[in-house]
């Protein structure tokens, strides 16, 4: 038996998963819309297995991530919107045991579940192929964790002082970055920067 930590902020969405995990046994389903709400369930109930977007509200998914791992989370299944093999790495690099994106097939959520659950790791068949032979020379690989992260919010809209705030640095250090990432991916202005990102299906 399982507790089981869903974080989405979506209500519809953690319903509906409610809903497929049924059929698991599990003691207890806890729910958070948010980074910091997650955490904070983290640290309170330790929960065997955490269920993760990455798209969330204030602290953002990759950030979040890597706070749970270093807090000593269980098994963490990342379950995303971004089916870019790139999301998929970084999340795996800063400690997930497995990657799903929300276009899978119920039985294979349950399937990543289990084997995740079991101290197994688990990606999603396409993915896995994906990363297994990555393409050459794609720009945004050149982009750590944080900085695609910065990248991601700056496509949303967010400004540089709420992105120092979900990425828990200060202000200054991102607008660093940006300037760092800029230079990386070869433009010389955000709305370059975001005009990428959202092509590259980052935003």
């Amino acid at each position: 038996m399982t507790t089981i930590l869903l974080v989405d902020d979506h209500a519809l969405v953690r319903a509906g998963l409610k809903r497929l995990l049924a059929t698991l046994p599990h003691d207890e389903i806890l729910e958070a819309a948010s980074g910091r709400e997650a955490l904070a369930l983290m640290r309170q109930r330790r929960p065997d297995l955490v269920i993760l977007d990455l798209n969330l509200p204030g602290l953002g998914g990759l950030e979040l991530l890597r706070r749970m791992i270093h807090a000593g989370a269980g098994p963490i299944l990342v379950l995303s919107m971004h089916g870019e093999p790139l999301y998929a790495k970084r999340a795996l690099d800063a400690g997930a045991a497995g990657y799903v994106t929300k276009n899978a097939s119920p039985e294979e959520l349950l399937t990543a579940v289990r084997r995740v659950t079991a101290g197994g790791r688990y990606v999603e068949a396409e993915l896995a192929q994906a990363l297994a032979a990555p393409a050459a020379g794609a720009p945004l690989d050149q982009l750590t964790a944080r900085e695609l992260e910065i990248m991601r919010l700056l496509a949303g809209g967010a400004s540089l002082a709420e992105i120092a705030e979900a990425v828990g640095v200060g202000y200054k250090t991102v607008a660093n970055n940006c300037v760092l990432i800029k230079s990386k991916l070869g433009v010389t202005r955000t709305a370059d920067l975001v005009r990428l990102a959202i092509e590259t299906g980052v935003g």
